[in-house]
């Protein structure tokens, strides 16, 4: 597997991937009014508005792929306003790609971009506590659990959806990974 810059032409597979407004509100949060989006919605998003962020220069979507072609996706930016913090979002997976190690692999390429390219000192990333599969990725990848007293809550469905926040550092990837 490997990394690439998003392209626009990816949005269709990928939102081939989002087959109900269940799976879409656990892949975007708050980030989209509305359900479902097209081609053009998720490029204008990531092309005209930066990814929502203020700051230029501040967001970056990947694709994974593999020899079949797109397989995943996520995008990176920065978090604090000091550059040392990267925050992975939008993550979504091939469902036929899930339960093969596809989803752990492109979280610690994601790592490998952030640490040692983007030179950040920790990664963070949010979960719905409802959606086990991604949080036992993340855990599986190397993501730790932050103990937060505030936990943001988002009302998805008339209910409340808890975020389980998660972090690596640095320090951290390179024990583990140098021995890989």
């Amino acid at each position: 597997m490997y990394l690439r810059p998003y392209k626009k032409e990816d949005a269709k597979t990928i939102l081939s991937w989002v087959k109900n407004e269940d799976v879409f509100r656990k892949w975007t949060s708050d980030r989209y009014d509305h359900y479902p989006i097209s081609e053009h919605d998720m490029n204008y998003k990531y092309f005209e508005c930066n990814g929502d962020c203020a700051e230029g220069d501040n967001f970056y979507p990947f694709t994974a792929c593999d020899e079949s072609g797109a397989v995943g996706h996520f995008i990176l930016r920065y978090v604090g306003g000091n550059h040392s913090i990267l925050r992975i979002g939008f993550v979504i997976l091939d469902d036929e790609k899930r339960g093969h190690g596809y989803g752990k692999e492109m979280i610690r390429l994601a790592f490998d971009y952030a640490f040692n390219i983007a030179k950040a000192e920790r990664v963070t990333i949010g979960v719905f506590e409802n959606n086990e599969p991604a949080y036992h990725c993340y855990k599986a990848a190397g993501f730790k659990e932050v103990c937060s007293e505030d936990k943001e809550v988002y009302e998805v469905f008339g209910e409340k959806w808890e975020i389980v926040e998660m972090s690596i550092e640095k320090k951290d990837y390179l024990d583990t990974f140098s021995k890989l």
